[in-house]
């Protein structure tokens, strides 16, 4: 059942998760699952060709659905559930780990004698937090590109029934933390929408939006006409609204300002879920990745949350990852890799400000959700 499931894995249910894609090869291709000898996810794939060593860094691992936070091992028992062999896992390693050194033709034709593989938090998500700026400890994250991943740091799996009816999920972060926290369709139907226009300038397209009317209309970004890529992305935000009974947004401008005050109010909701399940008041959000430029945005964020939004740094599953192979190599310690982003990169603020029409317009977009 989908509360065993949730007990077992503590994951967010969506529909890219590993244990699908598997069940899916067992449905369409069982002959090929049955041949298969090792299971190795994409970035351990990649340090197999390097090193010629099968691992599965964690954090990823624990993205799979198969995985148990608790226990941090494989769900042998969720596989056999689903009628699927667990032989096939390989051990499970650390960020930060050295895995290896490059196989010795690799070494020649690259001419890198002695280099060490080390994993980071293979799991984008994991090395972006890595690298969040984080001074309190009533801090919130949002790994903001494609995808916006809205989410807190705990240092054990929250795993209750508040926590599976907000379909939060726990993911492994390195050093041994968890990561609370909810995927929510970010920046991708904005850049849908963009492709659909002929790729218009982002900074034009934000101006438009600035000095467009307000809360003309609203949309759930998780909505699932919304998932697919496709050039008519745009028509699909406008059939939302006319399926919801609201103005229709007739321009790119009116477009782009409901997506961007629609997923700065779903931040807001996820926020509050995240609370209510740990029974912690966020008192500041940080933004990292490539969404965290567009500051209309960031204060639309800080204005929906009623939250200080502090943004940087843009690379930030990168930074993540050299900081996790810093450690790797003994040059950096668990403890200093947020000090040295905070001494590394620009950041700004974003106060909140005009707090009465956000009230009214989250009131709307519950309502929303509730047609």
């Amino acid at each position: 059942s989908r509360e065993l499931l949730f007990e077992a894995t503590g994951l967010q249910f969506l529909p890219f998760n590993t244990l699908y894609q598997l069940m899916a090869v067992k449905r369409d291709a069982p002959k090929l699952l049955e041949s298969a000898a090792h299971f190795l996810l994409v970035p351990d794939l990649l340090h197999f060709w390097l090193t010629g060593v099968k691992t599965c860094e964690r954090t990823n691992a624990s993205t799979t659905q198969f995985y148990n936070p608790r226990s941090r091992d494989w769900s042998f028992e969720v596989l056999e559930k689903f009628g699927i062999s667990g032989a096939m896992l390989p051990k499970i390693v650390e960020a930060g780990s050295v895995i290896g050194n490059l196989l010795p033709e690799i070494a020649k034709e690259t001419n890198l004698e002695h280099v060490r593989v080390i994993a980071p938090g293979t799991h984008d998500t994991a090395s972006a937090v890595v690298s969040v700026p984080m001074t309190e400890l009533n801090s919130a994250y949002i790994s903001s590109g494609t995808w916006s991943l809205v989410g807190v740091e705990t240092q054990e799996p929250v795993i209750s029934s508040a926590a599976l009816e907000a379909n939060l999920t726990n993911e492994a972060g390195v050093n041994g933390t968890n990561r609370l926290l909810k995927n929510v369709m970010g920046l991708w139907i904005l850049q849908e929408c963009r492709s659909s226009w002929g790729n218009p300038e982002w900074a034009d397209l934000y101006l438009e939006a600035e000095n467009s009317p307000e809360f003309l209309c609203l949309i759930d970004p998780d909505d699932a006409r919304f998932l697919a890529p496709g050039n008519d992305m745009p028509a699909r935000v406008q059939d939302y609204c006319r399926d919801t009974n609201q103005a229709i947004p007739d321009t790119r401008a009116t477009i782009v300002r409901c997506i961007l005050e629609s997923l700065a109010l779903k931040y807001r909701l996820v926020l509050e879920q995240l609370e209510h399940v740990t029974q912690a008041r966020v008192l500041k959000i940080h933004v990292v990745g490539g969404g965290c430029q567009v500051e209309l945005l960031n204060q639309f964020t800080a204005n929906a949350t009623q939250r200080e939004v502090i943004a940087g740094p843009i690379d930030a599953t990168l930074t993540g990852n050299i900081l996790v192979q810093a450690v790797g190599t003994g040059d950096l310690e668990w403890s200093k890799l947020r000090q040295v982003v905070r001494n590394s990169f620009e950041l700004r603020a974003f106060k909140p400000q005009n707090a009465s029409p956000w009230q009214v317009a989250y009131k709307q977009f519950w309502a929303l959700l509730d047609l």
